[in-house]
């Protein structure tokens, strides 16, 4: 964000696949930062009623309602309020990585694609760009098919025993090896950077047409920095009195809070609202929404070879795949799973008049007396079909086994549900989900693909708009401009406006060691449904709405000349 612009502007003045290669460089060596924290904290701790790991091995935590257990029950939760100095600052290695991968990256769009635009034939242009983001849709393929088998492996499966570990995928308390992507793609990235060095600063299409193409550039002189500074004030002000590219970078800022969005959340929102793994959310969103997009780019780049679209039609055509991206994403509201029915948080212990969402405001009789700490989160799964919050909640007074094989018996409150005491044992875990969530993701997924690919068809006018509606000298700038604004005012804002109202959608909030409020362990399906559909919607119903004024002023415009 700080640089972008200067880049843009400077960088296009000086030797541009050499820049682009130095910003590949520091990219993969901010990658590689970003996944250093993990090699220098501590063992991921989680607390279990299986076991409980610490960095000398491992020890079993009782977390039942026999009187005998509470001192040792207590004992993980009682320890946050000695050790709350262990909160780290590491974060600012991964903030310092991540900007330096910021910083790096930007370079790459702004110049790379003002250098295709200058040596491409005109009627090569839109088709060379389009090839270009056809190839940056499908890298994500990669990534998250990369991301999905990161998140399958424990986070410290490098440290420990993966026997020992007692949670899955599925639970809400399982971390990944979110570190092991950071290092894969950053080894690659630093490897990538290198052909950049060896390309020349003009690329005339043959020799036998360069002079004439580009007579210009065969003696073409650096200016200094002092003129460049000169420059630019009076272009910077050219650029944002031009009333096209202003309607132009709002519709950009309002389209890319609704893609921020989406790229944010849309895991998560699989994970809630289908019962999926993040592993499984990032496989299913690589091998079928990413290809769409890759397909309708470069679906887009050659329709505008073979039609030639100007402006005004790059607009109409980002215009009419916005409203039916819009209209086909109805369907979303109608494609969901009930809550998981977890007694106390989404559904009542049997007797209980009244659920208000947090366990500490609904205790029954079945486990009043058990002393269950309010803000503890691990689940197992009744033969009522229920899950409880723990063994504790469930008002389990034995155990049996160990690990993956530890069952608990006796538990008063799936007796509740008048089961005999043979039939009210419960099993480490949650509940499976109806059958039939399964298949409700498919479609979902589907309708998803379909609504990416219609948006997709107006890629390569869109990202062409920029560089039409300005000055040929102006095209990097222009676009650096343009990623500077859609950054600022939609990639960091959306995510974090959001996430803020993610938030009040939580039902069952967990705790951290420093006694603070954690992750949250289970959310309102329905109304978080609502918000992310509603919010997203929302703003391509406002994105539309700008981009067809732009259209009606590029329409007078083109009417006067």
């Amino acid at each position: 964000m700080l640089v972008i612009t200067l880049v843009s502007y400077v960088g296009a003045k000086f030797h541009r696949p050499k820049i682009i290669g130095a910003g590949v460089l520091l990219m993969g060596i901010g990658t590689l930062l970003m996944a250093s924290p993990h090699f220098l904290m501590g063992r991921y701790k989680y607390g279990t009623a299986a076991t409980h790991t610490n960095d000398a091995g491992n020890f079993t935590v009782i977390s039942t309602c026999s009187s005998d257990s509470q001192e040792t029950l207590q004992q993980p939760y009682s320890e946050c309020q000695i050790i709350e100095a262990e909160s780290s600052l590491l974060w600012v290695v991964v903030l310092l990585g991540n900007a330096m991968r910021g910083i790096g990256e930007a370079s790459i769009v702004p110049l790379g694609m003002s250098f295709i635009d200058d040596y491409a034939r005109p009627e090569n242009s839109a088709f060379y760009i389009g090839c270009l983001n056809t190839l940056r849709g499908i890298g994500p393929i990669f990534g998250f098919i990369l991301g999905s088998l990161c998140a399958n492996l424990y986070v410290d499966f490098d440290l420990v025993n993966q026997e020992s570990v007692t949670i899955t995928p599925q639970d809400s308390r399982w971390v990944g090896a979110w570190w092991l992507g950071f290092v894969v793609s950053g080894l690659l990235t630093l490897l990538a950077a290198f052909p950049f060095w060896f390309l020349p600063r003009a690329l005339p299409e043959n020799s036998q047409t360069s002079e004439l193409d580009h007579p210009s550039e065969q003696h073409k002189t650096t200016p200094s920095l002092t003129e460049i500074i000169k420059d630019f004030a009076p272009t910077f002000k050219r650029l944002l009195t031009n009333k096209i590219y202003i309607l132009y970078l709002a519709y950009s800022i309002v389209a890319f809070n609704d893609f921020a969005i989406v790229a944010t959340y849309t895991p998560k929102y699989l994970e809630q609202q289908f019962g999926q793994s993040a592993s499984k959310a990032n496989f299913l969103i690589g091998v079928t929404c990413i290809p769409a997009v890759a397909l309708g780019i470069f679906l887009s780049g050659l329709m505008m070879k073979r039609f030639k679209w100007g402006l005004l039609a790059s607009a109409r055509v980002n215009l009419f795949t916005g409203v039916t991206m819009l209209l086909l994403a109805v369907p979303f509201f109608a494609l969901s799973c009930e809550n998981l029915d977890v007694a106390g948080v989404t559904v009542p212990y049997q007797g209980s008049t009244e659920v208000q969402g947090v366990i500490s405001d609904v205790l029954p009789s079945c486990n009043a007396d058990c002393g269950c700490p309010d803000l503890q989160w691990d689940p197992v799964c009744g033969e009522n079909g229920v899950t409880y919050i723990s063994p504790c909640h469930a008002g389990c007074n034995s155990t049996q086994g160990a690990g993956w094989n530890k069952t608990f018996h006796d538990c008063r409150c799936i007796q509740s549900w008048g089961l005999s005491v043979g039939n009210s044992s419960a099993v480490l875990g949650q509940c499976s989900r109806d059958p039939n969530c399964n298949q409700m993701i498919y479609v979902f997924l589907g309708v998803q693909s379909l609504v990416l690919f219609v948006y997709s068809l107006g890629a390569v006018p869109f990202l062409t708009f920029s560089m039409r509606i300005v000055d040929p000298e102006m095209k990097a700038l222009s676009v650096g401009v343009l990623l500077l604004s859609i950054r600022v005012l939609g990639g960091i804002p959306a995510p974090i406006y959001f996430g803020g109202l993610i938030d009040t959608t939580c039902l069952k909030w967990g705790q951290r060691k420093s006694c603070g409020r954690g992750a949250c362990r289970i959310y309102d399906n329905e109304t978080f449904r609502f918000l992310f559909q509603g919010m997203t919607i929302g703003l391509r119903v406002l994105a539309c709405s700008v981009l067809w004024i732009a259209t009606i002023e590029i329409k007078r415009k083109s009417a006067e000349q």
